[in-house]
Formats: structure tokens, sequence, C-alpha cells
């Protein structure tokens, strides 16, 4: 491996299918650039960069970002349900079933 090129992974996963692949890319490729040159869009074509967020090992990154060696490339899904609301309804039926038990 030369100066000038690293090894990264990207990953991008949905229910019942996931990739990771490792990748030996320029030192200068932004996070977009490894994505637009691994292919993977062809592969998911549900992936939409405009929308979908990206991040290196879990934290969120902008697709201008620069890489270093052994980074972890993450395409996210978008969130089907807001996880605040999701918890309020969880506890709110919580709270139902208890009153229920009692009477």
């Amino acid at each position: 491996m030369s100066d000038s090129q690293i090894r990264v992974e990207l990953v991008y996963a949905k229910p019942g299918e996931q990739i990771l692949e490792q990748l030996l890319v320029s030192a200068d490729d932004t996070i977009e650039s490894v994505i637009r040159k691994s292919g993977i869009l062809e592969h998911f074509p549900e992936i939409d960069l405009t929308t979908n967020k990206v991040g290196v090992f879990g934290k969120a990154a902008a697709l201008s970002a620069r890489l270093n060696d052994g980074d972890r490339v993450e395409i996210y899904r978008p969130l089907i349900a807001d996880p605040k609301e999701a918890r309020k309804k969880r506890a709110a039926e919580g709270k139902s079933m208890k009153k229920g038990a009692r009477a």
C-alpha cells in the first residue's frame, strides 16, 4: 500500500440484507467519492445521497469529509418512526396495561 492510498470499510444494511466492503482508496477521496466508486449505489438503488445520512464509526459526517486509514463509512437508512414518539407510545401502552391488570 502506497502512502497515497488508505483502506476503508463501507457498510449498509437493510432488513435481511447487508453489505460490508473493504476498499483501497485514494487518501484524497471524500465519503461521497468512496460511495460512488464502490458501486453500492447500483446494488442498492434506494440509497439517495441527497436524503440518506452518512457517518464514520457511528458519528454523522458530511459527504465532503476526508477519510483516514481504517475508517468505516456507514450509510444510514431513514428512520421509520420518531424515536421519542415511539418511546412515548410504548410508555402509554405500558400504563394502560397496568391499569387493566388492576381492574
